[in-house]
């Protein structure tokens, strides 16, 4: 075991704190991770607070990490001590059912480990997240960072990025399709950035001109004010593909209406109970409405990438370990453009 300094909660109620965690000596498949950079996700403040009523604690939360290999154990063959690499939500599955043999790991038959709140599938020790100074994964969920990335901006790429990547390649989304983005946020403004790259016609659709603004900056082709009633009935049946990354509670039946005949609304960001909607909107023109996750291992090797090929980061403020807290606070306001990354070397 190695001490290794963090920062976490130790009841739903707590601020977050430093303490020390114990990361588990090398077995012959781990990387050791020296962590640059971690991301801060909606995700981890909910976890924090306990908001799903699954929490442990102590918990360290953090799922969105880059940094360099800092060793490797006897059996690692893809990664080298100095090697920039990530780690996402997940740190292992059971990697025999069909799920994980077709590169699903996220979708395990047997559960996934996550990367924070979960438990070793060896000895049963819980799993600590980013918020760290270090970390021990097995090498086949370590992925490889693209030289060209700057770290910082990289790291929301673990969670916020393969979120929105992988509903948007699952559904062909690519040129000629019309793609809706709701929400401009942490996810909101990954979507826009890669349904760009994929090559469709991207929209915005927000509640906020002023966000569609900075939306144009990110690569969207429109803007869709969703309170406008008029734009709203004006573009009626005008998409393929609708990616709703709203966070919070919300009715999606305006935006089905929107929707063109065999068209999709993909909830990402919405973890909770919805609002009724009338099933009439889905029978008038085999319309789905469906969620996606984040994606497997070889997915989100594949977006990162993309992202080195194309230069796709996410924007980001930079904020030191101490500041953790009030990040919390401000992310709660939507006061971020748009996602909070934390530089470890403040631990």
């Amino acid at each position: 075991m190695t001490a290794t300094r963090a920062w976490g909660a130790t009841a739903p109620t707590a601020t977050l704190e430093p303490f020390d965690i114990d990361r588990r000596a090398l077995r012959d498949e781990d990387v050791a991770i020296a962590i640059a950079y971690c991301g801060v996700c909606h995700s981890d403040l909910h976890a924090a607070r306990n908001d799903w009523g699954r929490t442990n604690y102590p918990f360290v939360p953090g799922h969105e990490i880059v940094g360099t290999v800092s060793a490797v154990g006897a059996g690692v063959t893809r990664f080298k001590v100095g090697d920039r690499v990530a780690v996402g939500t997940l740190v292992d599955s059971c990697r025999h059912c069909d799920a994980c043999e077709e590169g699903e790991e996220n979708y395990c038959r047997n559960g996934s480990t996550g990367t924070y709140n979960g438990k070793d599938r060896i000895d049963g020790s819980p799993t600590f997240g980013g918020y760290s100074a270090g970390i021990v994964v097995a090498e086949p969920f370590v992925l490889r960072l693209p030289d060209n990335l700057d770290m910082a901006a990289a790291a929301p790429l673990l969670c916020a990025g393969i979120t929105t990547y992988s509903p948007l390649k699952n559904w062909n989304v690519g040129p000629g399709t019309r793609v809706g983005v709701i929400g401009l946020g942490g996810l909101g403004h990954m979507g826009v950035k890669f349904a760009k790259a994929l090559g469709a016609e991207v929209t915005m659709i927000t509640t906020s001109p002023a966000k569609g603004e900075d939306a144009k900056k990110l690569g969207a082709d429109h803007v869709l004010v969703s309170t406008d009633k008029a734009a709203m009935r004006a573009a009626t049946r005008s998409f393929d593909f609708l990616l709703d990354t709203v966070p919070v509670k919300h009715d999606v039946s305006p935006y089905l209406f929107l929707l063109d005949k065999q068209g999709t609304l993909c909830i990402v960001g919405m973890i909770e109970q919805m609002e009724p909607f009338h099933s009439g909107l889905l029978l008038g023109g085999q319309r789905a409405v469906a969620g996606s996750g984040v994606g497997g291992i070889a997915q989100t090797q594949e977006m990162l990438d993309l992202c080195g090929e194309q230069g796709i980061t996410a924007e980001i403020e930079v904020i030191p370990m101490s500041g953790i807290n009030h990040a919390f606070e401000r992310m709660e306001r939507a006061d971020i453009k748009y996602r909070f990354v934390i530089d470890m070397a403040t631990i």
